[in-house]
């Protein structure tokens, strides 16, 4: 799996946990440091963590451990460096504030699916393969519980 496959990856999984205005930016030619960049955003201290633990989780199983997580006990901004992509997640009004997207403007941004189509694609489970296995993970996505 190459760079911007993995950063599709991430994203997907990011959007598995209902991430807000996610934007994948190409950063190759603006960065020494990494490939990609992932911004995203959760509507509480919550919901950040909640994105984060499951890309953390969705790494593991996928025998990629993140080179380094900060700030998950906060829950205001979240870091996961994956290397060759590197994932913020922020709490709405937080990344308002530092509005990483202005500095990198010049970086292209990366086309999701529209989120009709993420939506239309999810199922019970998905299939992801890591660059570490020769087969393919399935991750199950967690269906809401209707209560009464």
């Amino acid at each position: 799996m190459d760079a911007k496959e993995k950063a599709l990856w991430y994203a997907h999984l990011a959007l598995d946990k209902k991430a807000v205005d996610l934007v994948v930016l190409d950063v190759q030619e603006q960065s020494s440091f990494t490939s990609y960049f992932i911004i995203c955003s959760g509507t509480s201290d919550r919901h950040v963590q909640a994105i984060a633990a499951h890309l953390e989780a969705s790494c593991k199983q996928a025998g990629m451990l993140p080179l380094g997580v900060e700030g998950v006990r906060e829950g205001r901004w979240v870091l996961l460096d994956c290397a060759d992509v590197v994932i913020h997640v922020f709490h709405e009004p937080v990344r308002e504030f530092y509005d990483l997207e202005r500095l990198w403007t010049d970086a292209q941004r990366i086309p999701l699916e529209s989120a009709k189509e993420i939506q239309k694609t999810k199922s019970a489970s998905r299939t992801f393969s890591g660059p570490n296995k020769s087969k393919a993970q399935t991750i199950k996505s967690k269906k809401p519980v209707k209560t009464k």
